[in-house]
């Protein structure tokens, strides 16, 4: 190759310098403010002595996140504008908001701030600019010569050059702003009624707000302990109807159930964002808000049981009615419980006294407290079966009564043997008694039974010679 002319050398050299100039000293290109959400009114409101195009009225994005700005004509932040935590939010002027303006501009951050509606954004940030850079009495704030710092918002003008739907989207979030601001209540109800382990029942989570009203369309977040939602879940997400409440199914798993209910209301006071550069506006976005939690909770029980109790024969396996048997405690002295926690005393203010019935000889008790160990105890014997009746051990039967359970018992009793039966029209049996005897033998008696055959003889001798000598 031949080689390169000392001229074009230096051209070279000179060219090459530039561009490593011009990349050295090349400033990294900005981020650009980005409109999102709103309407861009024309002509603009003109300040510092010159006309403006226009002003947008809408919302910007930084950071990722929609925001809307409160320092009219401040400069408009970038994408990636850098900003803290700011105080309360004040008007361009520093001076304090009204408590009912603070509260309608955290009800309206609150309920418009993540809008995606064109009409509605620029409804909001024509509002925010209304109530945080109005023109004061006294002070030349609307003179087209001031700068961006002292100029004050021309609500008139703007409002005049927005679109009809805007212009009623300013009517609608005025009004919804009035009737609605905080500050909110929440309120978790639950059932008045006896709550029972396995068995759902509605609980009620009320919103209001500041006029006592109840609030429409807000989303409740539910926690639970010792209770589910249908499926099993302990959480629920919930949005409140046109009366301000949102209801759910609950079940109780445990003894004390609760619900906790967690949703954003508007604050009290809106805060803003501050830039790091002083020129730039202050924003605000969804943080017009704060966390309102209600709690509710209750006691509950298990399912209640019964026992059936069958009285028979142990013989035949009959039932037995009319019976009279005591309902107590598996002491078989103290009273058994019903569903409520009551005693189950009769009149006396002892256990309770069942009477078997009917062929079956039965009877039931139910709604009883579970789980419970429950005793059945025959007070006295039915006629007929008296002779196996110990009264210091009388029958009894005894088990536990299950959630939900039947607790099936059986109390036999025997009856009294019967004596054997007599034929109809037989004779009775004769009876006989037996008495052991003894035979003694001696002389005298001989001899004294043999005078009394002599005399015998002698008699009936006497009295035949008598008959037949007359004949």
């Amino acid at each position: 190759m031949g080689r390169t002319p000392r001229a074009l050398l230096g051209v070279l050299a000179v060219c090459l310098l530039g561009a490593l100039a011009t990349t050295t000293l090349a400033a990294p290109a900005s981020a650009e403010f980005r409109e999102q959400t709103g309407r861009l009114v024309t002509p603009g409101q003109p300040y510092g002595g010159k006309p403006r195009s226009g002003d947008w009225l809408g919302s910007y994005l930084v950071n990722g996140k929609q925001v809307f700005c409160v320092q009219f004509e401040y400069k408009a932040p970038d994408t990636d504008e850098q900003y803290q935590p700011g105080d309360e939010l004040r008007t361009k002027w520093g001076d304090a908001l009204e408590p009912n303006i603070a509260a309608n501009i955290s009800y309206l951050l609150l309920r418009y701030g993540d809008t995606t509606d064109a009409d509605e954004a620029a409804a909001l940030a024509h509002l925010l600019h209304s109530w945080t850079s109005p023109a004061r009495a006294g002070h030349d704030d609307l003179n087209p010569a001031n700068d961006f710092r002292h100029i004050a918002y021309d609500a008139p003008f703007h409002l005049a050059k927005l679109p009809a739907g805007a212009r009623t989207a300013v009517q609608q979030l005025t009004a919804d702003a009035e009737a609605n601001r905080g500050p909110w209540t929440a309120s978790v109800t639950a059932p008045k009624d006896p709550q029972t382990i396995g068995t759902a029942a509605k609980w009620t989570v009320t919103v209001h707000n500041a006029k006592g009203n109840g609030m429409a369309d807000v989303p409740v977040s539910l926690k639970l302990k010792d209770a589910t939602v249908k499926g099993g879940s302990d959480e629920a997400s919930l949005t409140t109807g046109k009366d301000g409440t949102a209801t759910v199914e609950v079940t109780p798993t445990g003894t004390e159930p609760s619900a906790t209910a967690t949703l954003a209301g508007p604050a009290d006071k809106p805060y803003v964002q501050a830039p790091v550069d002083v020129d730039t506006q202050r924003v605000v976005s969804t943080g017009g808000e704060k966390q309102l939690t209600a709690k509710a909770s209750v006691t509950a029980r298990t399912k209640p049981g019964a026992v059936h109790i069958a009285k028979l024969d142990a013989k035949s396996g009959k039932g037995i009615s009319g019976v009279a048997l005591r309902l107590t405690a598996k002491d078989k002295t103290s009273p058994a419980k019903g569903q409520s926690g009551d005693s189950l005393v009769g009149p006396d203010g002892k256990p309770a006294v069942l009477t078997t019935a009917g062929d079956s000889g039965e009877a039931a008790v139910a709604d009883l407290q579970t789980p419970q160990e429950i005793c059945v105890v025959e007070v006295s014997p039915p006629a007929g079966y008296d002779d196996a009746f110990n009264p210091e051990d009388p029958p009894s039967a005894c088990g536990t009564v299950q959630p939900g359970d039947t607790l099936a018992l059986t109390i036999e009793n025997s009856p009294n043997e019967v004596p054997t039966a007599i034929p109809a029209g037989a004779d009775p049996p004769t009876a006989v008694f037996r008495a052991s005897t003894t035979t003694t033998t001696s002389p005298l008696g001989i001899a004294a039974v043999g005078g009394l055959a002599l005399l015998g003889t002698g008699l009936v001798g006497f009295l035949a010679r008598r008959r037949f000598g007359r004949n």
